[in-house]
């Protein structure tokens, strides 16, 4: 099963010398256009918005960009690629990671089989030692047999806010290849994303594994959470953290605005004198803190000055700067 190397700046369409803050913009910019809340292609829009977050997951962060850029400097020259150290994905221009003599490849997780091997959490690594692992058994001849239970399986599952505010079920593949029939095998499994499920939480799927030996049990197969950066909201704990542009009369005088929230709309009451840099807080409306408890959302305000006005709106301004009292350089 052969991995594809995905070129996460030309999905953002930004260049390799692209700025932190022109990648930050660009994501938003993609990720506003294709959210699944608001496409009208609401399918190939998952898949791209997917695809975004994913280019994003890796260009964001320092360290994983830095490992991108050297898989592509390879990738160009042929040279042979192989995942970071501790992962058991096999080489870069060969088969997926294995478990118990199996290659397996997932699907449905939200992230590409490129991701998972050189990027996420995969792994055919068991967990750790279990008392059930392995059991002696005679084979009948006197001699002792060792049942060994099956490798666990680990990957990355991407979540959307939408999903942890409400639940989900998904249907995830797993395509393996037996190394002794040499038959590539897809197996689906649904399954359910918890409400409220915390960024790297493990969501388990019992004996879905590689298979044991000896008559051994099969292993298990763990899903890391990861969070789908959303374009508009951040994540601190069970509380959202949004940004709102107020104008500068608004900041002033005063206004109750409109905010696009994840359950709908909620009107904001912004009081007169409103400073750069503050905060508004919204109770219970974050994501879910279990026993029925949520997080609060947190919008922080900026005031934005028109760049361009008219000839009224200039008049106006010109009216209030000398009628104005107000001296922000004015030391007390």
């Amino acid at each position: 099963m052969p991995v594809e190397f995905k070129d996460y700046y030309r999905v953002l369409g930004v260049t390799p010398k692209a700025t932190d803050d022109e990648i930050k913009k660009a994501f938003r910019t993609l990720a506003r256009k294709y959210h699944p809340d608001v496409a009208k292609d609401k399918k190939s829009a998952e898949e791209k918005f997917k695809e975004i977050n994913e280019a994003n997951e890796v260009l964001s962060d320092p360290e994983s960009r830095r490992k991108f850029d050297q898989l592509g400097a390879d990738w160009k020259t042929g040279a042979e690629s192989r995942p970071p150290p501790g992962r058991s994905g096999a080489q870069f221009t060969g088969r997926g990671a294995r478990s118990g003599g199996e290659d397996f490849q997932f699907g449905g997780t939200g992230f590409s089989d490129f991701f998972e091997q050189f990027f996420g959490g995969r792994s055919g690594q068991p967990r750790g030692a279990s008392p059930f692992d392995s059991q002696e058994f005679s084979n009948g001849q006197g001699e002792a047999a060792r049942a060994r239970r099956g490798h666990d399986i680990q990957g990355d599952i991407l979540i959307t806010l939408d999903e942890v505010l409400n639940g989900a079920v998904r249907a995830i593949s797993v395509r393996r290849t037996n190394a002794s029939t040499g038959r590539e095998e897809t197996e689906t499994y649904q399954v359910r994303v918890p409400k409220g499920v915390h960024a790297g939480q493990s969501i388990r799927l019992p004996g879905k594994g590689g298979e044991g030996s000896n008559g051994g049990s099969a292993g298990d197969i763990y899903l890391r959470v990861r969070y789908a950066q959303h374009p508009d909201w951040q994540v601190r704990g069970f509380d959202l953290i949004g940004h709102l542009e107020l104008a500068p009369w608004e900041a002033v005088l005063g206004a109750t605005v409109r905010v696009q929230t994840l359950e709908g709309h909620v009107s904001i009451k912004i009081p007169a004198g409103f400073q750069q840099g503050q905060k508004l807080r919204v109770r219970g409306r974050g994501l879910p803190a279990g026993a029925g408890k949520h997080g609060d959302l947190y919008i922080e305000a900026s005031v934005q000055v028109p760049s361009q006005i008219g000839k009224e709106d200039e008049r106006l301004w010109k009216e209030l700067a000398a009628s104005s009292t107000f001296n922000p350089r004015k030391t007390a």
